[in-house]
């Protein structure tokens, strides 16, 4: 197994992101973690929007590349729920976008809403959101 490593560099963090979320914009207090395999960028989660009670994710990773493990899990739930405080984690996904919807669901997010014709091709996007007592990342 090739060796891995996380990357916190937001700007790397975001280009990388660019190509699988096109429409992802920088914005003020935006913290990243990539993580790094063989030296390069596998995946990426963005966070925005932080309130105090909430903060939103953003999730991406080069198609096929072996990513998800318990390390690079438990940094991207820590970080929400350990470091900011925050009680829940809330991410949106067009709902023509299976795969990313039972990527969400496998984490452990639920469905909280629905914006009725909001995604690009017309269809609905999905909120979704984890809250930490249902996060069985923290201590993997």
């Amino acid at each position: 197994m090739t060796a891995f490593a996380l990357d916190y560099d937001l700007t790397r963090v975001a280009a990388f992101m660019r190509g699988p979320l096109p429409g992802l914009a920088l914005s003020e207090g935006m913290r990243a973690i990539g993580l790094l395999r063989g030296g390069r960028l596998v995946a990426g989660v963005i966070f925005e929007g932080y309130n105090g009670c909430n903060v939103w994710m953003h999730v991406a990773a080069e198609p096929g590349a072996r990513w998800l493990n318990r390390v690079y899990l438990r940094a991207c739930f820590t970080y929400p729920f350990v470091v900011c405080g925050v009680e829940r984690v809330s991410g949106y996904v067009d709902a023509s976008n299976a795969a990313s919807r039972r990527f969400c669901a496998r984490l452990g997010f639920r469905e909280e809403a629905r914006l009725t014709g909001a995604a690009p091709d017309g269809g609905d996007v999905v909120i979704y959101a984890m809250w930490r007592p249902q996060c069985r990342w923290l201590g993997v």
